[in-house]
């Protein structure tokens, strides 16, 4: 009974162990997947004068540039200036209507809409 009890105990320890390496644990990372890119109301002060003063012009697109949707291919984007604050720098920018899109340079994905 003993030996029965032991390879019992044995078998659901090596059961348990199994199904705890087969459990799947994801984490969203990047703005495109969920995580909202901090914009400072200094920052973001900044971004209105910089459109507006290079006189930047807006891409036309058939589609509307939205939050969450990719870039078109043929739709230049734009390198981020150095003043726009440094957690900024690694987007690059979409000028689209009266709003700035940030865009993840390497899926095309507008991560945040400066209004």
């Amino acid at each position: 009974m003993k030996k029965f009890m032991l390879i019992s105990a044995a078998a659901l320890l090596v059961s348990t162990g199994a199904m705890a390496q087969t459990t799947v644990t994801t984490t969203t990372t990047g703005a495109a997947h969920g995580a909202t890119v901090q914009i400072e109301p200094e920052y973001r002060t900044r971004i209105h004068s910089y459109v507006t003063e290079h006189k930047i012009r807006p891409v036309e697109t058939h589609e509307k540039i939205v939050v969450g949707s990719p870039v078109p291919r043929d739709v230049e984007l734009a390198t981020v200036p150095s003043d726009w604050g440094p957690s900024l720098t690694k987007y690059r920018y979409v000028y689209s209507g009266s709003h700035v899109m940030l865009v993840d340079p390497e899926s095309r994905m507008v991560v945040q809409e400066v209004d």
